[in-house]
C-alpha cells in the first residue's frame, strides 16, 4: 500500500506534527505545503504577521527539502490538487473552524487528531461534562492539567503550597523607573528568505492583490524551530526570574518588560508547550527562577492558552454570533488603520502604536485598554475579534474568538468569565508610568481633561446597569454610580467624544 503524502499547515511547523507515534503520519511520508495568497486577500492582516507566517513556512520547506511539495496557489484547493491530485493525505487537525471545514469537505483527505496543545480534546470533554453549565473555569481547568501532568507539583499538591501566585505577580512598574532592567529579549537575523518573502508581498501590494496594516520590519519573532527554541533558552535563562511580579504592569520606554515572546513561536508550531512548561519547572528546582515568576508563566501556557484551545470547540460554531451586551457600534477609521498619532490618550496612543509597529502588545494593553476601549464605547464584539486576529502576529481564530468575545468583550454574558474586563484610568495609572505626561487626568470625569476610559467606564455601566447590577462582582461598582452627582455631566462628556480619537 502507497504511503498517503502529508499536508502541514502554516501553523504546523514542528517536529511534533511529523511525528509518526500517537496516530501521527507516516514516517516515510512525502510532505505537502501549500502557500495561498488568496488567505492574506480575505482580510487586511498586519504585515508584519503575513510576513512572519509566509518566511516561517518557506523556512521549514527550506529544511524539508526533498520531502515536501512546497506548492504556491490561488487557494488550499488548487494547491493540493497541484501537489496531490486525487491521491489521499493526511492532515493533523487544523486549528481553525473554516479550515477543518474545508478539510473534512475534501474526500481525499483523512484528518488525524489535533497536536502542538497538551490535552486532547476528549480528555478536556470529559473534564467539561462534569461541570454544570456556565460552571467552567479556567482556574479549575488549569489545576487539573497541573495535576494531570505533574506539573509543578510536589505529590499531590501544588508546590509551594499554593496553586495560584496571582497576588505576588500584580505588582505596579517600580516607582521611577523607566524599565524593569532586564536582559533585552532575544531577536533574530534576517536572511534572504525574508528578503524573498518581503519582495513579494511589496509586488503583491502593488498589483492589487493583497492590502495590509501596520508595519513590516526588521522581523522580531522566531521563523524557525532553531531561532524559537534559542528564543526560550534565552527567556529561561535571562528574562524568566523577572516575569513575574511585573507582568501585568506597563512602561511606555519597555513595551516588552519580561514577557516572553513565545506565543507566536507557540502558534505557528515551532515550539511544544510541554517543552516550554517544562524548561520553566526546571529552573524553578534548580533555583535559577522564583516560584511566582514560574507559576505565572506556567499558568499562562498550560492554563490560558490550553483552556482557550479547547473552549473554542467547546462552545460550538454559533460562539462567534454570541452579543449579550448588543453592542454594535462599527470600529472607527483611526482603530482600524492603526492611526496611533491620532490618538491624544497617551496609553491608547502607546498600544496601538506598538500593534502598529511590531503586531503584538503583551495582554494587558490588549486587555484593558484596547479592548477596554472597545468594550467601553461598544463596539460590535465580531469587528473587535477580525481586528485582533488581523493585527497581532500570534492572532489566529481559536486564539481570539474566546479571548475576545468572552473574556474582553463579555459578549458571551459570562460563559468564560465572571465579569466584564474594564476599568477607570485610575487602574492604568497604578499599573504604568503612561498617565503622567498624558493631556487626560485619570480621576477627572468631566471637563477638558477628563479621562476617556474614566467617562467610559461610568458610562458603560449606566449603560448596562441592569443585567450588571445583578452580577456579585459588578454589583458593587454599578452602585457607585448613585454616588456619582456629577453623572449626567460624565455620560454627555463620554457621549460629546463620540467616535472621535480619544
Amino acid at each position: 500500500m502507497a504511503v498517503r503524502p502529508h499536508w502541514l499547515f502554516g501553523d504546523q511547523l514542528g517536529p511534533h506534527f511529523i511525528d509518526h507515534r500517537h496516530h501521527g503520519p507516516d514516517p516515510r511520508a512525502p510532505l505537502i505545503m501549500i502557500e495561498s495568497w488568496a488567505v492574506l486577500r480575505r482580510r487586511r492582516f498586519h504585515r508584519a504577521k503575513a510576513h512572519l507566517l509566509l518566511s516561517a513556512m518557506r523556512h521549514r520547506a527550506a529544511e524539508l527539502g526533498d520531502r515536501v511539495r512546497y506548492v504556491r496557489a490561488r487557494t488550499y484547493r488548487e494547491g493540493l490538487a497541484e501537489a496531490a491530485g486525487r491521491e489521499p493525505v493526511t492532515v493533523c487537525r487544523p486549528t481553525s473552524r473554516a479550515a477543518l471545514g474545508l478539510v473534512e469537505s475534501l474526500a481525499q483527505v483523512h484528518v488525524l487528531p489535533a497536536r502542538g496543545f497538551l490535552t486532547p480534546g476528549d480528555a478536556f470533554a470529559r473534564w467539561a461534562e462534569e461541570r454544570a453549565p456556565g460552571r467552567m473555569r479556567m482556574e479549575d481547568f488549569y489545576r487539573w492539567v497541573r495535576r494531570e501532568h505533574e506539573l509543578l507539583m510536589d505529590g499531590d499538591q501544588p508546590a509551594g503550597g499554593r496553586w495560584n501566585l496571582d497576588r505576588e505577580n500584580r505588582e505596579p512598574p517600580p516607582r521611577g523607573a523607566r524599565t524593569l532592567g532586564a536582559p533585552d529579549p532575544w531577536r533574530p537575523e534576517e536572511d534572504e528568505i525574508d528578503d524573498e518573502v518581503r519582495h513579494d508581498l511589496d509586488r503583491w501590494e502593488r498589483e492589487g492583490r493583497v492590502s495590509f496594516v501596520g508595519r513590516d520590519g526588521p522581523r522580531c519573532f522566531p521563523a524557525t524551530r532553531r531561532e524559537a527554541l534559542a528564543s526560550l533558552r534565552h527567556f529561561i535563562a535571562h528574562r524568566l526570574p523577572w516575569f513575574g511580579p511585573y507582568e501585568d504592569a506597563m512602561l511606555a520606554a519597555d513595551p516588552v518588560l519580561s514577557h516572553s515572546l513565545l506565543s507566536a513561536p507557540l502558534n505557528l508550531g515551532l515550539l511544544h508547550p510541554a517543552e516550554c512548561v517544562d524548561r520553566a519547572e526546571r529552573a524553578w528546582r534548580a533555583g535559577d527562577a522564583p516560584l511566582n515568576s514560574v507559576e505565572g508563566f506556567i499558568r499562562q501556557i498550560a492554563g490560558w492558552r490550553e483552556y482557550i484551545w479547547h473552549v473554542y470547540w467547546w462552545f460550538g460554531p454559533d460562539y462567534r454570533g454570541h452579543n449579550a451586551l448588543g453592542h454594535t457600534q462599527p470600529l472607527p477609521r483611526w482603530f482600524l488603520d492603526l492611526d496611533a498619532d491620532a490618538v491624544t490618550a497617551r496609553c491608547l496612543r502607546h498600544a496601538l502604536k506598538q500593534v502598529r509597529d511590531t503586531g503584538w502588545t503583551h495582554h494587558i494593553p490588549r486587555l484593558m485598554v484596547l479592548g477596554s476601549r472597545a468594550l467601553q464605547d461598544g463596539w460590535d464584539p465580531a469587528a473587535v475579534t477580525d481586528w485582533f486576529h488581523r493585527c497581532f502576529v500570534d492572532g489566529y481564530d481559536w486564539v481570539m474568538l474566546p479571548n475576545v468575545v468572552g473574556m474582553s468583550q463579555y459578549a458571551d454574558g459570562g460563559l468564560m468569565t465572571t465579569k466584564p474586563y474594564t476599568s477607570g484610568g485610575a487602574y492604568i495609572d497604578r499599573m504604568s508610568d503612561l498617565c503622567g505626561p498624558c493631556a487626560y487626568r485619570p480621576r477627572d470625569r468631566t471637563g477638558e481633561r477628563a479621562c476617556p476610559y474614566t467617562t467610559g467606564y461610568w458610562s458603560f455601566l449606566h449603560r448596562h446597569r441592569g443585567p450588571l447590577s445583578g452580577n456579585h462582582r459588578m454589583a458593587r461598582a454599578v452602585r457607585g454610580l448613585d454616588r456619582l452627582a456629577d453623572l449626567p455631566e460624565v455620560l454627555a462628556t463620554a457621549q460629546a467624544r463620540g467616535a472621535a480619537p480619544p
